[in-house]
């Protein structure tokens, strides 16, 4: 049992008694504002993410031994 054209209508008349023109359309501004800062936060959160995933992956690779390495140890041990 779901909702009617004539039933959407009525709801939306009584929106429009009750709140009016004005203060419907300050609402959608204010959400419409929200959602725009919403996505900018979220953009600056994958940012911050991935800069500190190439810095793990910097520091990582400068912890690891090169293969020259190896061998310069494996001739000075023997």
């Amino acid at each position: 049992m779901g909702l009617s054209v004539w039933q959407i209508l009525i709801i939306a008349v009584v929106a429009i008694l009750l709140f009016g023109r004005g203060r419907i359309s300050d609402l959608m501004g204010d959400v419409a504002k929200g959602i725009k800062s919403f996505k900018k936060g979220m953009a600056e959160d994958d940012d911050e993410d991935t800069k500190s995933v190439n810095k793990t992956i910097d520091h990582q690779a400068s912890d690891t031994v090169s293969p020259k390495q190896t061998e310069d140890q494996s001739k000075t041990a023997g």
